[in-house]
């Protein structure tokens, strides 16, 4: 196993260990705070359609965000977790249209429309555990968002890229490996950092 994979493996338990130890009220106040944040994007205000996700557990809630997106017009793309670990896409049609699938993700009970649906985003929203000076991020492993960002670059889509994140989860570094790719901003409770040029 080489040192990369080791110490994304040790960085990923350090940290779903500190998530793990916040309560439901500390989520949530994260969650209505990081909507507030992200709105202030630019990359935000002036997307037509974003990809984002629903958020689960102690993960930094994206809910109240993806309520104001749709409230504003901006079709909002959520995925939808295939049985190979890669992601098709259905619209966000508010959280009475979310239903519940494997590993206790929430996830768009309408119309699929494919894999490559995500090409059409102007900003996608990552999940992750950890991001870098560099804007390298660390996901949770699963391989799902290396195959989306994979998937873009391919189809030369050039969305922004943001990740929603606390603000103990932006680290010195990230361990890096050659498919990673690195984000243009990250988004917590407490602000926006912004990476590269």
């Amino acid at each position: 196993m080489s040192d990369s994979i080791t110490g994304k493996t040790a960085l990923r338990r350090q940290l779903l260990a500190e998530r793990a130890l916040l309560t439901p009220e500390q989520t949530d106040a994260a969650g209505t705070a990081l909507a507030g944040r992200a709105l202030e994007l630019a990359e935000l205000a002036d997307a037509r359609t974003v990809a984002a996700y629903v958020s689960v557990g102690s993960e930094p809630g994206t809910r109240a965000l993806l309520d104001v997106l749709r409230e504003r017009g901006v079709r909002v793309l959520l995925p939808v977790l295939l049985p190979d670990n890669d992601l098709d896409w259905g619209v966000y049609e508010g959280a009475d249209s979310l239903a519940r699938a494997r590993l206790g993700l929430l996830e768009p009970a309408g119309p699929r429309l494919g894999p490559d649906a995500v090409c059409a985003a102007d900003t996608v929203l990552l999940p992750g555990l950890a991001v870098d000076a560099r804007g390298m991020r660390l996901g949770r492993g699963g391989g799902s968002y290396d195959r989306v960002l994979a998937r873009l670059a391919r189809a030369g889509a050039h969305p922004a890229l943001v990740v929603l994140l606390y603000a103990n989860e932006v680290v010195a570094r990230v361990p890096e490996e050659p498919h990673d790719h690195p984000v243009q901003a990250v988004v917590t409770p407490e602000g926006v950092r912004r990476f590269g040029g």
